[in-house]
């Protein structure tokens, strides 16, 4: 049974409580090694790819990133186009909405990024920031990389329930679950309102997907992740291929005219 958001602030000193509890048993596991950046081979107009956000881009838990989130997305979705597939990981781990906005787009290079996938929310949920704070983090992140990119396809993802990451108790999630419905709210509207796309919630990773600290996910987690993130990007016709195919032959024909 849920319940609205701010009434979770009754809750505060069970969250408090709880959220020391699965701290003090917590595992900290450090990034993954290896590149921040590599491409997929394929035919056709390449398809230039970032991934931005929190500690599950970084690849935290995993042995290399190539068994990471951006570099297995680079590798589905180039697996379901046949396109060739430039990719770059710009992951800090434990960042909210607000720092990536703040510290790390500014801190990006300006290049030519066709599709921008955005990880990001689940600090903000663990820390338990209000609406307003996540509103204003959230929709000026999107702000920011659209600036920045104004060519690129900007996609989210909503949150999974925190009664579903087995790190935290059965209280702490429930808890944080009605806080996990107003991001997903507030967040897929912002998307709608900003030039972005919002994913629905990957469903069915289950505790074999999570890494040992029981918060991040293992590669086989990952690529449940993308590949629910990839399959409803195809399926609904969002990743625009069309549209950027059209531009390169109408580029084409210009060029062949001069």
């Amino acid at each position: 049974m849920s319940f609205p958001s701010w009434l979770t602030w009754a809750l505060l000193p069970v969250y408090i409580f709880e959220g020391l509890r699965a701290r003090a048993n917590s595992l900290r596991l450090s990034p993954a090694p290896g590149p921040q950046f590599g491409a997929v081979s394929g035919q056709g107009q390449a398809i230039n790819l970032l991934v931005i956000g929190d500690s599950s881009v970084a690849g935290v838990g995993l042995d290399h990133t190539t068994n990471g989130l951006t570099c297995k997305m680079a590798h589905k979705i180039a697996e379901v186009t046949g396109q060739p597939v430039k990719w770059r990981a710009a992951g800090s781990n434990s960042a909210t909405s607000s720092q990536i906005r703040d510290v790390v787009v500014p801190n990006l290079p300006h290049a030519d990024y066709t599709h921008i996938y955005i990880s990001i929310g689940f600090n903000d949920l663990k820390n338990f920031r209000s609406g307003k704070a996540w509103k204003k983090g959230f929709g000026e992140l999107i702000y920011a990389l659209r600036t920045k990119y104004p060519h690129a396809r900007i996609y989210w993802s909503n949150l999974m329930s925190p009664m579903n990451v087995p790190a935290l108790s059965w209280a702490l999630g429930a808890v944080l679950e009605p806080r996990r419905q107003m991001i997903n709210r507030v967040g897929t509207q912002l998307c709608h309102e900003r030039g972005a796309i919002a994913i629905s919630v990957t469903p069915g990773i289950t505790a074999e997907g999570f890494c040992e600290d029981g918060i991040h996910a293992e590669p086989i987690g990952n690529q449940h992740w993308v590949d629910h993130v990839v399959s409803e990007l195809v399926q609904g016709n969002l990743l625009g291929l069309e549209d950027q195919n059209e531009v390169e032959d109408k580029q084409d024909q210009m060029d062949g005219a001069l």
